[in-house]
C-alpha cells in the first residue's frame, strides 16, 4: 500500500524529468527492434499478423519477468527492494505529464495561437491537427486526457495494486506495443492486429472503472452524476474501441459537452459518431476540468484501495 501512494505522490510532484531513463523507452526500443527484424522475413498479411502476435508474447514476457526477477532477487534487502518497486509504479503513470501535455494546449490556445496549438496537441494524438479549428482541437485535447486517464493513469495503478510493479509494467509493455503498432493504417493493420486486440482486452475493466470513477466525482467539475452515468451507458458503443467511449462518455456527460465525431488520419477521414451532448459550447475551461476529472477519479481509487487495505 505504502509502495503505490509514494509511487502516486511522486508522479504528482515529478512527472516523468526530463533525460530520465524510462522503462517505456527500452520497451519501444524492444518493439521497434522486433518489428525491423520481423518485417524483412514476413512479407504477407497472415506472416504479420503471426509477427504481431509473437511481438505480443515476447514483449510480455520480457515487460513482466525483467521486473519480476530483479524484485525477486533484491528481497532479502527491503529498502532497496521497495525503492526499485515504488520507481517502476512510478514510471507506469502518465498523470502529470497528462496534464502538462494536455495543458500546452490551453496555454496556446488562451493565447489565441491556433497555429501553435495544432502543434502541440500533434504530439498527443494520432489524427491530423493541421486544419483543425478550435472547438475541434478543444475537443480532441479533451478526448485525449480522457481517453488516456484510463490508460495511463487508471489502468498501471489497478494493475500495480493487483500484482505490484512487474504487473504494472506488464501492461505498459502491452500498451505500448498499441501505441506503436495498434493503427488502422494499411502499412500497420496486420502486424498490430494482435497487439490492439490484447490492449483493449487488457482496458476492459480499467475503461469502465475511469468511467465509473468520473462519474462519482463529477460534482467537482459542477457536473451531475445522473447524468454523467446515463451518457456514458447510453454511448458506451460509440466509439470504433470497446472501451474508449466509458471515460469519454462519463466526462462528456459531466462536462456537458459533445466529442467524438468524424476525424482524419494519415490524410484518410474516419467516420466516428458523436459522444454525449452540446449542452455546453466547448471551451478551454473544459481541458481544465477534465485535468481536474482525471486526478480527482485517481484519487478517489487510491482512497478506496487504502480503505480496502486497512479493513
Amino acid at each position: 500500500m505504502i509502495d503505490i501512494l509514494i509511487a502516486v505522490i511522486l508522479d504528482f510532484i515529478l512527472g516523468d524529468p526530463y533525460g530520465f531513463p524510462h522503462p517505456v523507452i527500452y520497451i519501444g526500443k524492444f518493439i521497434s527492434y522486433l518489428e525491423e527484424k520481423g518485417r524483412k522475413i514476413c512479407k504477407t498479411s497472415k506472416a504479420l499478423k503471426l509477427l504481431g502476435l509473437v511481438i505480443v508474447i515476447l514483449v510480455c514476457l520480457v515487460s513482466f519477468a525483467i521486473p519480476y526477477l530483479i524484485l525477486r532477487l533484491t528481497k532479502p534487502y527491503f529498502y532497496i527492494n521497495h525503492i526499485i518497486n515504488i520507481g517502476l509504479l512510478w514510471t507506469s503513470l502518465a498523470a502529470t505529464s497528462l496534464r502538462k501535455e494536455g495543458l500546452k494546449v490551453y496555454d496556446s490556445l488562451i493565447k489565441g495561437d491556433i497555429e501553435d496549438s495544432r502543434i502541440k496537441l500533434s504530439y498527443i494524438v494520432g489524427r491530423d491537427t493541421e486544419s483543425l479549428n478550435r472547438e475541434e482541437i478543444i475537443r480532441a485535447d479533451i478526448e485525449t486526457i480522457t481517453e488516456n486517464t484510463a490508460d495511463g493513469v487508471i489502468a498501471p495503478l489497478l494493475y500495480g495494486m493487483i500484482g505490484g510493479a512487474p504487473l504494472a509494467m506488464l501492461y505498459k509493455g502491452i500498451n505500448t506495443m498499441d501505441s506503436m503498432l495498434g493503427y488502422v493504417s494499411p502499412h500497420y493493420k496486420d502486424i498490430g492486429f494482435f497487439p490492439a486486440k490484447v490492449d483493449d482486452l487488457a482496458n476492459l475493466i480499467p475503461a469502465r472503472l475511469t468511467g465509473f470513477l468520473f462519474v462519482l466525482v463529477s460534482p467537482l467539475v459542477k457536473g451531475n452524476i445522473i447524468r454523467s452515468a446515463r451518457i456514458m451507458i447510453r454511448d458506451r458503443k460509440n466509439h470504433k474501441s470497446p472501451n474508449c467511449a466509458y471515460p469519454e462518455g462519463a466526462a462528456a456527460g459531466a462536462l456537458g459537452i459533445q466529442l467524438g465525431g468524424d476525424n482524419n488520419y494519415f490524410g484518410q477521414v474516419i467516420k466516428k459518431p458523436t459522444i454525449g451532448e452540446p449542452v455546453n459550447k466547448l471551451e478551454e475551461s473544459h481541458i481544465q476540468q477534465a485535468v481536474v476529472l482525471m486526478y480527482s477519479a485517481e484519487i478517489l481509487l487510491i482512497i478506496v484501495y487504502m480503505l480496502l487495505q486497512i479493513r
